[in-house]
């Protein structure tokens, strides 16, 4: 997941309180006390009617926002109002501490709602709790400049370390952070691999090569993207050939699956990549394939940057005994009649409805 995604899902959940800063700054506390309320009952109600379910984190954070308010509007106090932004780091200096130094993954926890469709991993888990004990050390400092302006400096200088001073940190952070990726971070991790092991490429999903690791390493680890090529063959009559696995491959052995599927080599070229697993498994020699899409694949054990080709080609086939049981041609109802009964692969079953979706009549 990309921080920038998770720092606009959680954002969400923040929205009232959000909301009220801004608007207690422009308009007042009373002003901002009602239109934050206003915007957290909306998201409420939204969240209410689409999930039948309140969202605790939104609802938290209205109550929040009334008992600032009330206190605000009660004790017309300088100090108070100048202790504000410190009161509300408070809370998220509380969730950042639990989130950083327990057990607990409470931010995660919070945000599920926004992320229910985002899995992270146990590396990602771990990257943002490290990136939650850097946030929490800054704002700790920050809530104690805060504290100590409101007490014995200007007010000029307490609007600077409560507002801009922030900010500025905070680019600070992005300006190093960047510093060190583009021009002090030493290229990716170095590997252990095994006397002529193969190595493949490792990649952004737009294609981009960013590094290279051998097999060992990248099966098992589903935060190396390396490239794969697939290819669906056809007949004239419209069937799909399906290769039925080795009972002796790593992954899903004994399903049936795309007719040709391989790694892409370290430095190779996507269509020489194809052209070679496609002789070195069915042992074909043309050349004439199309391309239908690329797509990311991910699950626990690995994921692959598919790039799908498509071969009108009836036979004949000379099949590969080591990675290969039997070939056949299927036709589509027959495909569909079986599908999610575990005679599929995974891959190939998600595969066969893009197949659907991008040919449409042209494959039954």
């Amino acid at each position: 997941m990309q921080p920038k995604n998770l720092i606009k899902s959680f954002t969400i959940g923040f929205i009232p309180l959000l909301v009220f800063i801004f608007a207690d700054e422009l308009f007042g506390t009373e002003i901002g006390l009602v239109v934050a309320v206003g915007v957290g009952l909306l998201e409420l109600g939204y969240h209410y009617f689409r999930y039948r379910q309140v969202e605790k984190f939104v609802l938290f954070d209205t109550g929040l926002i009334v008992v600032l308010g009330v206190i605000s509007i009660s004790l017309h106090d300088e100090i108070y109002f100048k202790l504000k932004p410190a009161l509300i780091e408070g809370i998220l200096l509380v969730l950042l501490g639990i989130h950083a130094f327990s057990k607990k993954p409470i931010l995660l926890m919070l945000g599920r709602r926004y992320l229910k469709d985002v899995k992270i991993n146990a590396a990602q888990e771990k990257q943002i709790r490290k990136m939650s004990m850097v946030l929490f050390v800054i704002v700790l400092i920050h809530i104690s400049l805060v504290t100590y302006s409101a007490y014995y400096m200007s007010k000029e200088a307490w609007a600077f370390i409560s507002g801009g001073l922030f900010y500025i940190i905070f680019g600070i952070i992005f300006v190093g952070q960047l510093v060190y990726v583009r021009f002090i971070k030493k290229p990716g991790p170095k590997f252990n691999a095994q006397p002529g092991e193969e190595w493949f490429d490792l990649v952004t999903p737009e294609g981009k090569v960013i590094g290279k690791a051998p097999r060992s390493a990248v099966h098992g680890n589903p935060q190396l993207l390396h490239p794969v090529v697939h290819l669906h063959i056809f007949n004239r009559n419209g069937q799909l050939y399906l290769q039925k696995r080795s009972k002796m491959k790593d992954v899903q052995p004994g399903k049936w699956d795309t007719a040709v599927g391989g790694h892409v080599n370290a430095g190779e070229d996507i269509i020489t990549a194809l052209r070679r697993e496609s002789e070195e498994e069915l042992g074909i020699k043309k050349d004439n394939f199309q391309p239908l899409y690329r797509y990311v694949m991910r699950n626990d054990f690995e994921s692959e940057l598919v790039h799908t080709f498509r071969l009108v080609y009836s036979g004949p086939f000379r099949i590969n005994r080591e990675e290969i049981d039997f070939g056949r041609f299927w036709s589509f109802r027959e495909i569909e009649r079986n599908i999610g009964k575990g005679v599929f692969t995974p891959n190939f079953e998600e595969e066969f409805r893009m197949l659907d979706k991008v040919l449409g009549k042209k494959i039954k």
